[in-house]
């Protein structure tokens, strides 16, 4: 379900006929790959290879740009496409001077986004059971159901750090690109396999 939730939204981006496609996640370190990538999933003892990007080998991609590539591959995304990586602990006011910066430009650019939200949804979850966890996921499908820029970019960094958020950082890029826009927003999966806070929605 997930991963049909997934195909669906990158179908939907590629309809949508950007110029340039350009994926946003979290990673180590803040790195632009302007020139695309290469990530593993080896060290989950997964031996597939991704490449982000039509250029060479490039740098290695973080987990988040590793899947991103990999979900792009899949689909019929025929446009440049190129990735950011925002560090976990990057200045709100700096991610969503980022996204601004990106739909700046007289390109028409789609953004793919990813991010999980809290680990800490049960007592199996990576960062264990934090009772805060549900409703921080709540707020946050709320508001990328409702297209609400606003909420993504309040979303307060130390908490999101102690609910082993994954996603905080790049959806406030995403607050940046999209602030003043007229949206159409919808989410289409919101559920915590494994503890961990997944969500999928489109917006145009």
């Amino acid at each position: 379900m997930l991963r049909a939730a997934c195909d669906a939204a990158v179908a939907s981006l590629a309809a949508a006929r950007p110029d340039r496609v350009v994926v946003v996640g979290t990673g180590p370190e803040s790195v632009d790959y302007a020139s695309g990538g290469t990530g593993s999933f080896a060290p989950l003892g997964v031996d597939v290879t991704v490449r982000l990007g039509a250029g060479g080998a490039g740098k290695p991609l973080p987990l988040s740009l590793s899947v991103a590539a990999w979900l792009l591959a899949r689909g019929t995304v025929e446009v440049p496409v190129s990735g950011l990586a925002v560090a976990p602990d990057a200045d709100a006011a700096d991610c969503l001077a980022s996204g601004a910066e990106l739909a700046a430009g007289d390109e028409r650019i789609a953004l793919l986004v990813m991010g999980d939200g809290s680990a800490c949804r049960t007592e199996k979850a990576p960062g264990y059971l934090d009772d805060r966890a549900a409703a921080y996921d709540a707020a946050v499908a709320a508001a990328l159901g409702g297209g609400d820029v606003q909420a993504l970019a309040g979303l307060d960094p130390e908490l999101s750090d102690e609910l082993w958020v994954g996603g905080r950082a790049a959806w406030q890029v995403l607050a940046g690109a999209a602030d003043g826009a007229g949206l159409a927003a919808r989410l289409t999966y919101d559920d915590a396999p494994y503890g961990v806070g997944y969500f999928v929605a489109e917006w145009h």
